[in-house]
């Protein structure tokens, strides 16, 4: 009897993968900072319209690479495959601390968000407490086995839907914009480096809403009709999010003004108060902790499971494999991963900051693995015609996508050196010990 094959996904599946793979938390509270660095309007929505192309473009090249080279262990495979297995382990373990870096940075949001209603205003302490709190409470959730993943996934996506409803539906009450809001800066005297700068740090803040399409990478071969449908679901998936980042930073612009958007903190919680009062403001800002603590529980239980299938293809340690089998959790890879984002928050103990030192790690892990398609079209040209997807416009749409975060971390690098400098300091140690394992197992 003939195996039915599974279903492949059509246009609109993948249309609202993308989408749901790319919101998250970050749109609640990076509008602040593409804000705060940028000087005038135009740069502020110009670094959200340019983040959403290369979202596109680099949502295109992860799709093809999985096309031509599909396989399982992600990154790590495609690395050793076109680079170096030294070089696949550094990166990867660059991945997973900024990964965790990002699970700190989202904790800092929610705690922004519930801490005025607590302690009030100005109280970096008790956010960056709050936050690592949330973190230990969710390791313990999980290292307890307590399964939690698809409620608190369904209630996540339920609050961000509904934020994003009640965001952009105050775009169409005028009576909520500011009346009257602070002047708002200009380019006169302004030169080319200042005003590149301005976007390129916002362009950062940008990058770290528009992060999640790298996902694409797992579609190649489960889609119907890739040639067709993978570039016009992604193009679709990207311009509805575009469109919905633009209003959502367009309202906070009109009802908060863009000058006062550059300091107020819970901006979401804001808006929703000018439209339903302080209850508004108390019920959003408990919605949105309640997401973040979603967030924080679903990642904590997805990304060890990584470290352990690094270490089932010997990449680290035998111990990240261990495992109580009882409750079906990775102990020690639970352990170490919640720690990192410990550390980062106790390190870095603003939103700024961590948002800094991920986009940096991002931007090494962004360029490198979108710059393997370089390499696999060359490796695969036998594929070439056989139904895989192969975009169009190469290389120009990889080419954008790898100049775009070299130009990123390279602003990072001028305006935060420090966490360049750690970042650059992490990828040689890794390097490091990769040689030194592989130097002990041989001599074994």
């Amino acid at each position: 009897m003939e195996k039915k094959s599974s279903p492949k996904l059509n246009i609109f599946d993948l249309t609202m993968i993308v989408i749901g793979l790319v919101i998250g938390m970050g749109i609640f509270r990076t509008s602040k900072d593409a804000a705060a660095s940028s000087l005038t309007p135009s740069i502020f929505f110009a670094a959200w319209i340019v983040g959403g192309i290369v979202a596109f473009c680099g949502a295109l090249t992860y799709a093809e690479i999985g096309s031509r080279f599909p396989v399982t262990g992600g990154y790590y495979k495609i690395f050793s495959y076109t680079y170096h297995p030294s070089i696949a382990f550094a990166i990867n373990c660059i991945i997973l601390i900024s990964n965790a870096a990002s699970i700190s940075g989202v904790a800092l949001i929610g705690s922004e968000y519930i801490t005025p209603l607590i302690f009030g205003q100005g109280h970096i302490a008790i956010q960056q407490t709050i936050a690592i709190a949330s973190i230990i409470l969710f390791y313990g959730v999980n290292l307890m086995g307590l399964r939690m993943s698809s409620t608190t996934q369904n209630i996540l996506m339920l609050i961000k839907i509904t934020m994003l409803v009640v965001l952009i539906a105050a775009i169409f009450f005028p009576n909520l914009y500011n009346p009257n809001p602070l002047p708002v800066g200009n380019l006169t005297g302004k030169n080319f480096t200042a005003i590149l700068l301005s976007f390129g740090v916002a362009l950062k803040a940008t990058s770290f809403t528009y992060g999640g399409y790298q996902q694409t990478i797992n579609f190649g071969e489960e889609i119907e009709n890739p040639q067709k449908n993978i570039p016009r679901g992604i193009f679709i998936g990207i311009l509805v999010i575009i469109i919905l980042y633009l209003s959502v930073s367009y309202s906070y612009y009109k009802v908060i003004g863009f000058t006062e958007l550059k300091t107020t903190s819970g901006i979401a919680s804001l808006v929703a108060e000018r439209m339903m009062g302080p209850t508004g403001h108390y019920v959003s800002s408990i919605l949105l902790f309640i997401a973040v603590l979603a967030y924080v529980n679903v990642s904590l239980l997805s990304n060890p499971r990584v470290m352990y299938a690094m270490s089932e293809d010997r990449i680290l340690p035998a111990a990240f494999r261990k495992k109580d089998e009882k409750k079906d959790v990775l102990t020690v890879s639970l352990t170490v991963f919640a720690a990192i984002c410990v550390i980062v928050i106790f390190f870095a103990d603003t939103f700024d900051k961590i948002l800094s030192f991920t986009i940096f790690l991002d931007s090494i892990g962004m360029a490198t693995s979108a710059a393997t398609i370089f390499v696999l079209r060359k490796r695969t040209k036998h594929l070439d015609g056989t139904g895989i997807y192969s975009m169009k416009l190469y290389p120009l749409m990889p080419a954008i996508f790898v100049l775009t975060y070299l130009f990123v971390g390279t602003v990072i690098a001028i305006t935060f050196p420090q966490y360049a400098l750690i970042g650059v300091s992490v990828f040689a140690v890794f390097l490091l010990i990769y040689f030194v394992t592989q130097r002990k197992r041989k001599s074994e």
